[in-house]
């Protein structure tokens, strides 16, 4: 009898392979819908969850939070549903015009945004179409969002962090730790017999990296399994 993998392990949402809470207690999001108004900067602040500095922003007497922009500082006023595009405004994407520099994009309207939260990060405003706005990826790749949707004019903060070096395993080990990362990743056939079905292999009798075609999710890995095998007779 086998064990079970590490992945369907840590699917199974035990203590062991759980994230601990304090580390999301930060909820990005935005202000209700159809309101408008200018809202201060109250503090720059840094999350475990999160690759990017957040900002925590006073409006109407509640705050929320958002990834932070590039350029921002702590008492700065920004404008929520105006028309003025300056860095660190929320806006419509109907608002916007070609070329802008948009990240926190809601999917839907009302979301508090879904895409474009990671440190460095950005989208660019294409086109208008009709009451749809495109936009555009770094990977080229275009997508069309209603008009409605919002998001934070400018780059998010926190651009080159994967340049600098990891001179240390045991940085790398609480930086993954932090998050619940699974590191370090060992390859499944170097594991034993009994931990992964591909695991025991010595030497050059390294066992097929194909799944069973009837495998459940949580054991589908490795390659598809394909209809045949072996040399074509």
């Amino acid at each position: 009898m086998g064990k079970t993998l590490i992945k369907q392990a840590r699917g199974h949402g035990s203590f062991t392979y759980r994230v601990r809470r304090n580390a999301y207690k930060y909820r990005i999001g935005y202000p209700a819908e159809n309101i408008s108004g200018k809202a201060k900067i109250v503090k720059l602040l840094n999350s475990a969850a999160h690759s990017a500095p957040l900002a925590k922003i006073l409006f109407n007497n509640s705050t929320f939070y958002i990834p932070a922009c590039q350029g921002i500082f702590e008492g700065q006023e920004i404008e929520i549903s105006s028309n003025n595009i300056k860095e660190g405004n929320i806006l419509h994407l109907k608002d916007l015009v070609f070329g802008t520099k948009i990240f926190n994009i809601e999917v839907t309207a009302g979301d508090g945004g879904k895409m474009i939260r990671t440190s460095g990060g950005f989208a660019t405003v294409l086109r208008q179409d009709g009451n749809n706005t495109v936009i555009s990826f770094i990977t080229k790749k275009e997508k069309v969002l209603d008009g409605n949707c919002r998001a934070v004019i400018g780059t998010i903060a926190g651009q080159g962090r994967t340049i600098k070096p990891i001179l240390k395993a045991g940085k790398k080990w609480h930086m993954m730790k932090a998050r619940n990362k699974l590191w370090p990743r060992t390859s499944a056939v170097k594991v034993n017999a009994v931990d992964h079905p591909f695991g025991g292999g010595r030497g050059k009798r390294i066992k097929s990296k194909i799944a069973k075609r009837n495998a459940p999710a949580g054991a589908r890995v490795g390659h598809i399994r394909p209809r045949r095998t072996g040399v074509k007779k």
